[in-house]
């Protein structure tokens, strides 16, 4: 466990360390109070009824669409944490065959599973609009760290405990950032317990960094930037050189480890590490 005191210098080595971003200035943003405040809920409420207004038209095509070629269910309801202790139904149009059994991370073992149709939506990320309703509902938050499984926050407690202060988003620091690249080893696995190894050895480790910088530093500001930055990924997979946004070698952002208490402010300078069982 490494303990930090001078969180601005070791945020912008960290933040710094991802090329092609100018991620440097997110290190001189100061949270004002971490959670939930009114003015991002409000924030939230609003923008999500106006973008249902032309969304709204696009999801009832999309439904009709997957009623036409896969049939019900329309929705996968995935059970989610929004805060230790409490559970939520994530909302996500189905993009998958059913399996009763299924449970962990996506790796190339489950993407026999993946409909025509679901590999456009996923690619679009149009599988993830539903989720206009759970910012409605107050489960989410259109920016903030990715809703856990009850499994992760249950096998690193501590870490979770100052995560989810803030409430789970759409897209993140951590998305923006990591979500190819964390494609790309996912991609690689091609069993269940490769998978699971990869995520909880690699991405999980690296994205707990990332949201607990997040944590920090979040204000309206860095919000409006992330949206913006995500969106245009989205529509332009080539902004801001999708391809180069890796973490390179020697540059992997650490966790801090899961036996630290909660209270603790824990991190590792460089680089998330979470102990083997």
């Amino acid at each position: 466990m490494t303990i930090h005191h001078d969180w601005d210098r070791a945020d912008r080595r960290d933040l710094t360390s991802v090329p092609g971003l100018g991620l440097g200035w997110i290190a001189d943003e100061q949270a004002a109070r971490i959670g939930m405040t009114r003015r991002k809920r409000a924030f939230d409420i609003l923008f999500s009824l106006i973008l249902l207004v032309p969304l709204g038209l696009v999801m009832a095509v999309v439904a009709l669409l997957l009623l036409v070629t896969q049939g019900r269910p329309l929705f996968y309801v995935a059970p989610r944490m929004r805060a230790p202790g409490e559970q939520f139904d994530l909302l996500k149009f189905r993009t998958m065959l059913r399996e009763d059994d299924d449970c962990g991370a996506t790796g190339a073992h489950k993407h026999w599973r993946i409909t025509k149709v679901g590999r456009l939506l996923r690619r679009t990320r149009i599988d993830e609009l539903p989720q206009l309703f759970n910012i409605l509902r107050g489960d989410m938050s259109f920016v903030g760290p990715r809703p856990p499984l009850k499994e992760y926050v249950e096998r690193f407690p501590a870490l979770y405990n100052q995560v989810l202060q803030n409430r789970p988003g759409v897209t993140g620091l951590a998305t923006m950032i990591y979500h190819a690249h964390e494609d790309r080893i996912m991609a690689r696995c091609k069993t269940a317990e490769a998978t699971e190894a990869a995520y909880y050895r690699r991405c999980l480790p690296t994205k707990l960094r990332l949201d607990m910088i997040y944590q920090r530093r979040r204000t309206l500001r860095v919000d409006l930037w992330i949206i913006w930055h995500t969106l245009m990924t989205v529509l332009i997979p080539s902004w801001q050189g999708r391809g180069r946004r890796r973490i390179p070698s020697g540059h992997g952002l650490t966790a801090a480890k899961a036996t630290a208490p909660a209270s603790a402010h824990v991190s590792a300078p460089v680089a998330v590490k979470i102990p083997a069982e």
